[in-house]
């Protein structure tokens, strides 16, 4: 029998489901099935009602609503107060439970919100089974997915289903599903037939960048997708195929294999690089790398990571090669290269850790363990080269390594303790030898150093009382170490000279202890109990002058000028050395009397953004020159003239300028031109431009990259020797980098080798996440 309720034939209308029942005619039709009416409320243009079986069509803007029912609302209880807490600034104490206790009565309003959404131009509900039958258009949403199709058969109870021409959307990561039969088997899982997966943003009727299509896939939310025969397409061309593939479609770090790194190069030959990802928990996972070139063998690799805090941190890796090509009878590799090692054996064990404890205590752990000399420049690029290796450690814990050339590469944990005037530092330092004769003297080792700092104010006499004490543990394999304790403390007082004079006068004592050693073959012949005594004084007159000048340009409005002249006197005693061991720069201090004047040029900007006042650095402009005093320079007295501009003409743009000249003859002597420009679109250009006589330096470095088109990115990077006209090394990259994806061809160059790479990313498919194959 089929009745139609007059109300809603013609006009829209709101019914909740314990309602519609309640118009059948025979008591039988109604079941005490409360639970269910409660929950769902349904709208529709047009409904009808059956009564065999229970059911209930609806056609026409049909809206199916599943509410949750949230508890009441409680008025806020009262709490007890007193006195005490009051002056006390304590949270007052609550009254004993049967005060704050407040009855739900039978009027209470009971409130409720959406927790599901069934849109459809027809829907058939059948009341026994809690099912429903919907076509057209049908949009099934809740707080984080929406489902698309244009029919299907959901169950209400258990939330599973079967839809035609399906399409699935996750808020939470971009993702996207589409099939031509998609089942939703339980509360997170999915099956899906003849369908495509991809995690990336893209418009209604566009062609996904890229996509994963597969014959049958089965998903489960915040975890894996597992697609059997599937195919890799960029806009909609199959370009890889794998009968098996996994892809992570949560937002959590997740097992798997990373995206391959392919390369070939003159010297390694073709190269390819398969990193593994083990998410172990939370704050700590391991990638392994299986590395291989085909002119050197298999180099496996392992980076270990955790975080327990923003100083709570550590990351460690490692690689390995036996290199085919370091063996003996490879002469033309030796010619070619110029590298000197003859180890096929070559590792680089590197890491960081930061850890901060309570009371100020800070540690910090740096490793850095490499075969030979020659490793970190032939390994500069890749996912576990040099370049990658040094930046990467650099964003996480502010501090990198060493440069790639350096042959004695330090490692060391520091300790610090600090108080509010007070620092007490320990360092345990050890020495990678890597120089290519391991001739004696060996490298110094401290095990350990204590360097115990401060400065306090001597009441109100208007001194300063400041120390840096030190004692070092010197070891070495070869050669000559020993214990060094060294005092200095010194005392500073400003000078009243005058309002318009800023004056300052300070004295200081340098006693120096030594208690010699030897170790291995080393031999000393001094005493090996010697002291050293050494005083020094400096004091520095100068005054500063300020004016404003007006200026309208876009949001700046004046420059601030301060123009400071100066001039100051060093003194530091004159002792003999040559009886002490020379371990650091500490050891040999030469004698100093010399009086220095200049001038420094503050310019700032200023102006009003917001509506609040703001202030930048412009430019600084510092001019200095030294008379020597001491006898033995009496025919040269003046130093050369030092010149050093720092200029910042745009927020995104530095320059950094460095001169010495000499004042008889000798001309310039050193010179160095740094630019540092990155805007915010992301391009940026860094040139370092240097020469210094002295060291028989002359070098440019340049490190840019440009967006040139939309998607097209270009990179350019080179270390040109100006002094021996070669190029140390040399970079170029190009990156499509389109919406979700990117690719990046890289061509390296090298002494004796050239190397290109591609690197392909696709978005949220990545490290933390993985990938299986």
């Amino acid at each position: 029998m089929i009745k139609l309720s007059n109300s809603c034939t013609f006009t829209r209308l709101s019914l909740c489901l314990a309602s519609l029942l309640a118009l059948a005619a025979q008591p039988n039709v109604l079941q005490a099935e409360t639970v269910e009416t409660e929950e769902w409320q349904i709208e529709a243009d047009k409904l009808l009602h059956f009564d065999h079986p229970k059911s209930v069509i609806a056609e026409g803007n049909v809206v199916l609503t599943k509410l949750r029912i949230l508890p009441p609302k409680k008025d806020a209880p009262k709490v007890g107060t007193s006195s005490w807490s009051s002056l006390l600034e304590e949270a007052p104490a609550e009254l004993g439970e049967e005060v704050i206790t407040q009855e739900i009565s039978q009027d209470t309003e009971l409130r409720s919100e959406t927790e599901m959404t069934v849109l459809a131009d027809w829907i058939a509900y059948d009341v026994e089974k809690s099912t429903i039958k919907a076509k057209g258009h049908v949009i099934i949403k809740n707080d984080t997915d929406q489902l698309q199709a244009d029919e299907g058969v959901f169950n209400l109870t258990e939330e599973t289903g079967s839809f035609k021409e399906a399409t699935i959307l996750r808020q939470s990561m971009d993702l996207h599903f589409e099939g031509e039969t998609i089942e939703k088997t339980g509360v997170n899982t999915y099956h899906i037939t003849d369908g495509w997966v991809v995690t990336c943003k893209f418009e209604e009727g566009q062609t996904p960048p890229w996509s994963f299509a597969a014959s049958d896939t089965k998903v489960t939310q915040g975890e894996y997708a597992i697609l059997k025969h599937a195919r890799f397409r960029i806009k909609d061309v199959p370009v890889f195929y794998t009968p098996w593939l996994m892809l992570p479609v949560g937002n959590k770090r997740q097992t798997g294999l990373l995206f391959p790194e392919i390369s070939n190069s003159d010297r390694n030959g073709l190269g390819f690089n398969l990193p593994l990802f083990l998410n172990i928990s939370d704050s700590s996972d391991i990638t392994l790398y299986s590395e291989y070139y085909a002119n050197r063998g298999f180099m496996p690799g392992l980076e270990y990571r955790y975080v327990l805090g923003a100083q709570k941190k550590g990351t460690f890796m490692a690689n390995y090669l036996h290199d085919d090509l370091s063996d003996p009878s490879e002469t033309e590799y030796r010619q070619k290269t110029g590298y000197t090692h003859t180890n096929q054996d070559r590792y680089w064990l590197r890491g960081k850790l930061d850890h901060d404890f309570a009371n100020d205590v800070i540690t910090r752990l740096d490793l850095d363990i490499v075969s030979d000399r020659d490793y970190l420049t032939e390994f500069e690029s890749g996912m576990t080269g040099f370049g990658d290796s040094n930046d990467r450690f650099f964003d996480m814990y502010g501090r990198g390594f060493q440069n790639k050339t350096a042959n004695e590469r330090a490692n060391s944990l520091k300790i610090l303790k600090a108080w509010d005037s007070m620092a007490l530092e320990g360092v345990f330092l050890g020495i990678n030898d890597v120089r290519e004769k391991e001739t004696s003297p060996t490298p110094l080792w401290k095990l350990p150093s204590l360097d115990f700092t401060g400065s306090l104010p001597l009441a109100e006499t208007g001194f300063t009382f400041d120390w840096d004490t030190d004692y070092v543990n010197y070891y070495r394999e070869d050669g000559v170490g020993g214990h060094r304790f060294d005092l200095y403390p010194r005392l500073s007082m400003p000078l009243p000279l005058g309002p318009y004079l800023e004056s300052r006068a300070e004295a200081g004592v340098r006693d120096t202890f030594y208690n010699v050693q030897t170790y291995g073959d080393g031999t000393w012949n001094e005493d090996s109990t010697p002291n050293r005594l050494l005083g020094d004084f400096h004091t520095e007159i100068g005054t500063t002058l300020l004016r404003d000048f007006s200026l309208n340009i876009g949001e700046t409005t004046g420059l601030r000028h301060n123009f400071r002249p100066y001039i100051q006197y060093d003194y530091l005693s004159d002792t003999d050395q040559d009886d002490l061991p020379d371990f650091d720069s500490i050891d040999r201090i030469d004698d100093l009397n010399l009086i220095t004047y200049g001038i420094d040029n503050f310019f700032k900007r200023f102006g009003t953004i917001g509506g609040s006042d703001t202030e930048k650095e412009y430019s600084r402009l510092t001019i200095s020159q030294g008379y020597d005093l001491r006898s033995e320079e009496s025919d040269t007295p003046l130093t050369p003239v030092n010149i050093q501009l720092r200029w910042n003409p745009l927020d995104a743009l530095q320059v950094i300028y460095r001169t010495d000249i000499g004042v008889y003859g000798e001309g310039v002597t050193f010179y160095g031109l740094e630019t540092y420009y990155k805007n915010s679109r992301g391009d940026y250009f860094n040139l370092d431009y240097r020469y210094d006589r002295e060291d028989s330096v002359h070098q440019l470095n340049v490190d840019a990259r440009a967006q040139l088109f939309d998607t097209i990115f270009a990179g350019y990077a080179i270390q040109h020797s100006l002094s021996e006209s070669r190029v140390i090394e040399q970079d170029i990259s190009l990156i499509y980098q389109p919406a979700c994806w990117s690719v990046e061809l890289q061509s390296s160059y090298t002494p004796g080798d050239h190397a290109i790479k591609i690197i392909f990313n696709l978005a949220n498919i990545g490290n933390p996440l993985g990938l299986r194959l």
